[in-house]
This record gives C-alpha cells, sequence and structure tokens, in this order.
C-alpha cells in the first residue's frame, strides 16, 4: 500500500498508488527522497503525526509535522540532530540524513519530516494491560530503572531532554531491553495552555516542579524527565495511574504506599525522591540515581542474604527435634520443608 501524505488528496489510501512513484488521486509524490514510501498512519494529533514506511525493504516510523511552526521545526531539527549522535540499544537510531522536507502538491505548507528507527514489541502501558496490571516485582523495577536511567544518561549528556516519560512511551522488546521512543514532546510543546494542564491533571506524568513558565519559555530541566520516571514505575510497580492516589496538600507528595505494601522501604523512598515537588529536592543527574539504586539494591541483597540465614537457622532447630524422634513421616516432613524454603 502506499499512502499519500497530501492533506488535499481526495483518497490517500488509494490502492491503485500501489508501485507508483506519483499518487493516481492528487498527483504528490508517494517516493519521499526517492526512498521512503508510506504504508500507513500509526497516531498523531493536530499538529504531528507518525506514519510506518518501507525503506528500500525496511520498515521505519516517519515523524509529519504538519504546520510551519517556527518552534516545532526548531524541535524537530534538534531531535534530529541529537538522536543521530547516539548509538544505544534503548534509543531509536535516526540517520544523519532522516531529517528532509517535503511539499505535497498544491499544499501551501511544507511538512518536515524525520525517519527514525522502528522498535518492535510492546509498550509497556500495553504490556501491562496483557498481564492483567499486575505489579512488577522490586527485581524488575530496579533492572528497569537502572535501563532507563542509562538511557537518560546518554540523551541528558548532550543537553537534551525527553519530556514526556511515560508507559506508553516506553517500548519492551521480545529479549527485555527497553526502549525510550516520542523523544521532544513536540506535540505538547505546540498545545494550547490549558491543554498541557489538562494532560497534567489526566495522566499524573507531567512534572509539577517544571512550572509552566519554564517549559513554554523552552526550558526543561534533567529532574523533569526524573519526576515522570518515578510516576512512571508507581504505575508499574501498583497496577494503578498516579492519578489513583491522593496527595498530601501540604507538601504534595504522592501517597501511594499503599498500593505496593510489599515493596521495601528502601525502593519506596528512593521513588519518592525522583517524584519531590520541588526540582531541586530531586536527583541532581543521572550518575545520582545510578549510585542511589546501587545502594537500594544492596540492601536488597543484604535482607536476602539476612532471611536466608534466618531460614537455614529455623531449618537446622527443626531438622534436630525431628531427627530425635527419626520415622518416615519425619522424613517426608522436612522433604517438604526444604522445598518450601528453597533448600
Amino acid at each position: 500500500m502506499s499512502y499519500c501524505l497530501n492533506p488535499q488528496c481526495p483518497n490517500p489510501t488509494d490502492p491503485a498508488n500501489e508501485n507508483h512513484h506519483t499518487c493516481r488521486q492528487c498527483g504528490s509524490n508517494l517516493l519521499l527522497q526517492g526512498r521512503y514510501r508510506v504504508t500507513k498512519q500509526l497516531g498523531g494529533g493536530d499538529f504531528i503525526k507518525t506514519f510506518e514506511i518501507d525503506d528500500q525493504g525496511k520498515v521505519k516510523v516517519l515523524k509529519v509535522l504538519l504546520k510551519n511552526n517556527r518552534k516545532g521545526v526548531a524541535l524537530l531539527k534538534q531531535q534530529a540532530e541529537v538522536l543521530s549522535q547516539i548509538n544505544h540499544p534503548g534509543i531509536p537510531k535516526v540517520d544523519s540524513d532522516g531529517y528532509f522536507t517535503h511539499f505535497p502538491k498544491g499544499s501551501e505548507e511544507v511538512f518536515h519530516c524525520l525517519v527514525i528507527e522502528k522498535i518492535e514489541g510492546l509498550n509497556l502501558q500495553d504490556w501491562m494491560k496483557e498481564r492483567k496490571k499486575e505489579p512488577i516485582s522490586q527485581e524488575l523495577a530496579l533492572e528497569w530503572l537502572k535501563q532507563l536511567t542509562k538511557i537518560l544518561e546518554q540523551v541528558h549528556n548532550l543537553q537534551y531532554f525527553h519530556r514526556d516519560i511515560k508507559p506508553q512511551n516506553i517500548i519492551r522488546k521480545p529479549n527485555g531491553q527497553l526502549v525510550l521512543i516520542d523523544f521532544g514532546a513536540i506535540q505538547e510543546e505546540l498545545s494550547e495552555r490549558d491543554a498541557f494542564i489538562k494532560m497534567q491533571r489526566v495522566t499524573g506524568f507531567v512534572s509539577p516542579g517544571c512550572s509552566l513558565t519554564l517549559k513554554w519559555a523552552g526550558k526543561p530541566f534533567p529532574q523533569s524527565d526524573f519526576f515522570a520516571l518515578g510516576r512512571t514505575f508507581v504505575y508499574l510497580l501498583t497496577g494503578k495511574p498516579p492519578t489513583a492516589y491522593p496527595e498530601n496538600p501540604r507538601t504534595g507528595k504522592l501517597l501511594w504506599g499503599k498500593g505496593a505494601p510489599n515493596l521495601s522501604y528502601e525502593l519506596a523512598a528512593f521513588i519518592d525522591y525522583l517524584m519531590a515537588s520541588f526540582l531541586a529536592n530531586r536527583p541532581q543527574n543521572t550518575q545520582e540515581i545510578l549510585q542511589c539504586l546501587a545502594e537500594v539494591d544492596l540492601k536488597r541483597t543484604e535482607k536476602k542474604k539476612q532471611t536466608e540465614k534466618k531460614n537455614n537457622i529455623n531449618f537446622m532447630n527443626v531438622e534436630i527435634n525431628f531427627q530425635n524422634q527419626p520415622s518416615e513421616f519425619n522424613r517426608g516432613i522436612l522433604s517438604k520443608i526444604r522445598k518450601f524454603l528453597g533448600l
């Protein structure tokens, strides 16, 4: 199938366009840059849309800025420049020539386009739905936090920020690797102020510490990404969105602890640290986050060893008592206890 990008085209999905270089309906070019053929629309809003494209046999994603807005163009160009410099399994690849402009026939607007690697897998919101929103384990949470922090480290080192971290923008590949997608939050940057407020209220992932004044002035902070990362793990560890939990009216702290009663104090406190109401009270950089995670992991390992040691001591006491009265029945019980304790 060949999809025509011309907004004035009467039938952009005309089957007759298959294998043609120009649209049979409006005459627009269907083979962008002499290589990209749009096959279907994936999503988007009033300002930006995403499409699946065929790049000489390889499936990729095309992001198209529909309106020639100066701020939007600058953000898209910046996204292309930054992502093309990064080679990391957790970040979609962008070729050095991935950014280009397209002029649909008869259109007054020039389309600014960016070609991005298509990532196979499920985003974490859909992945959670598949498992009926069962919370993830503490071990998996620590592993994913490390993965995502190292991904953020790559982009923050280039003075670039994601701006829209949430479960829908994190893909879990079949091999378990997480990939952060949809950088730049161009749609949100170009929307109206009330739309931003609505997004903050409905999703619960947007940082209140990054004030509207600063956000609309185009000055995001790394701590805004950290806040959204924390909120994302509230969802993953409880199975409920952050908006399902109240906030302390005095401090603004999210009261989500009851949603994860078995979570260690250290990990819960760390996630609260990510979500601190004020920017200055959150981690200052990704290195600090990784250090905190190492300490949380160490505490978890120490507690696990203490529990195993305690279980071994308890079992030895039981075994001694049972050995004083040996019987086939006792040996059967000992076997079951060993199995229960994982010994």
